[in-house]
């Protein structure tokens, strides 16, 4: 890998940016384990190794299980979400893949269905957040355990 000014140093008004997005986020109220769902679902698909280990850690810390963490990725044929964990994990998919066709109605319905529309939104938006998280990391080359990138953890 080659050695990149990290987005953090070069321009920091834009990283605070991405983190007034999180701050948002977290006002929302959305929970803290469908938080650490969607981030953990969004990395996996964006190829983000320094945030899939970085909220598989947290996700452990609140509590989430083992299983849990492992089987996001078939969560399709796991019994063991809920079903607005399934709800939530689905529109992450498909706001992650967004040039994949977009959001289907049906997708969108039903979190809203299950999760109300404001919930909905800020599921949107976390997914939002993560997947800006994703790209700066990787376009930085951040090393999962690299020592410039603790500091970055504090604000993810």
């Amino acid at each position: 890998m080659s050695h990149r000014k990290p987005t953090s140093e070069l321009t920091p008004q834009a990283f605070a940016a991405v983190r007034e997005i999180e701050k948002y986020v977290a006002s929302t109220g959305l929970d803290k384990m469908h938080y650490k769902l969607i981030k953990i679902r969004a990395s996996q698909i964006n190829g983000c190794g320094f945030c899939l280990d970085m909220h598989a850690r947290q996700a452990r810390e609140l509590g989430m299980s083992e299983q849990h963490i492992y089987m996001l990725s078939a969560w399709r044929e796991a019994n063991i979400y809920t079903e607005e964990e399934k709800s939530i994990l689905a529109l992450t998919e498909q706001v992650t893949l967004i040039h994949r066709g977009g959001v289907t109605d049906a997708v969108y319905n039903h979190a809203v269905e299950l999760l109300g529309e404001e919930y909905t939104k800020a599921v949107v938006m976390g997914v939002v957040a993560i997947s800006a998280w994703n790209r700066i990391m990787i376009t930085d080359q951040v090393a999962v355990n690299a020592p410039a990138a603790h500091a970055v953890e504090r604000h993810v």
